[in-house]
């Protein structure tokens, strides 16, 4: 009997030091695998250092500072049927700010809610994000902190490409 309550104990005790699960800290109010730890040092600005402790324990290590991160291509996916719903990115698109970013690639997918896919300089998928709650400056914002400039001159200035989707005529089959 003796044995198991030791057992349980050590138990208990290793739980208490090991690190909050992904749904532990869902359950918290973050979310594991976006929340970097330099987020949570910046609790204390808003007198929020009581959830300082758990948001410790939820944290992703920064790898880089999130400016450091550049990406040598992007990929924003959008659905033109879809620009009355989200019509800061239609704003964004038909702003001319893309063509700021020639290693930006707009691709016209039926369907698809926005977002933005940042590869590898082999193409590769490395990261999707949604951006159905960003602003038109956002969008621009993030692209400009993210993407290689070409060159590495700012002001180097190319046409971005759009992609349509492989039915050429896929504006007919959205009308009502």
């Amino acid at each position: 009997m003796l044995k198991y309550l030791f057992l349980l104990l050590g138990a208990f005790a290793y739980s208490a030091l090991a690190e909050f699960t992904s749904q532990d800290c869902r359950e918290l109010g973050f979310i594991k695998a976006q929340l970097m730890c330099s987020s949570c040092d910046k609790l204390d600005d808003f007198g929020l250092d009581a959830i300082k402790s758990h948001c410790k324990e939820c944290c992703t290590p920064d790898s880089l500072p999130a400016v450091q991160r550049l990406w040598p291509k992007a990929i924003l996916e959008v659905c033109t049927c879809k620009f009355r719903a989200y019509p800061q990115i239609e704003a964004f698109i038909k702003s001319g700010r893309p063509a700021k970013y020639s290693n930006l690639q707009i691709k016209y997918m039926r369907g698809l809610d926005p977002t933005v896919k940042l590869l590898d300089a082999k193409g590769n998928v490395q990261e999707t994000l949604s951006i159905t709650k960003w602003n038109t400056d956002t969008v621009d914002e993030f692209f400009d902190t993210h993407l290689e400039k070409p060159g590495g001159s700012k002001s180097a200035k190319s046409a971005y490409s759009v992609v349509e989707e492989e039915d050429g005529d896929f504006l007919e089959t959205n009308r009502v």
